[in-house]
């Protein structure tokens, strides 16, 4: 079954970056889309950005982009997202998800905290 563990969250500054990465094993890589999402508490998760694994296709957010980078890592069974130019705005628990080409998102993993200060 699709397993998804997220890292690389923190404290940050306004203006400072963060690497988040999602490991990811179970997946028939090249039929998955992989995805970010972010959630505050009591409310239902913001689409951030995802990547096509077979091609590398990128969608992303109007609020994220210029400032996001999604990519994978063939090697590695991973997926990151680049976060520069931080915002307050930006602060939330971070989750990696999958979906099949064409279908919906039906894996998710534990999250990540994101939290950026003024």
């Amino acid at each position: 079954q699709v397993q998804l563990v997220e890292s690389g969250g923190g404290l940050v500054q306004a203006g400072g970056s963060l690497r988040l990465s999602c490991a990811a094993s179970g997946l028939t890589f090249r039929r998955y889309a992989m995805g970010w999402f972010r959630q505050a508490p009591g409310k239902e998760p913001d689409f951030v950005a995802s990547i096509i694994w077979s091609t590398g296709t990128t969608t992303y957010s109007d609020s994220v982009k210029g400032r996001f980078t999604i990519s994978r890592d063939n090697a590695k069974n991973t997926v990151n997202l680049q976060m520069n130019s931080l915002k307050p705005e930006d602060t939330a628990v971070y989750y990696c998800a999958t979906r099949p080409v064409g279908g919906q998102y039906d894996s998710w993993g534990q999250g990540t905290q994101v939290t950026v200060s003024s």
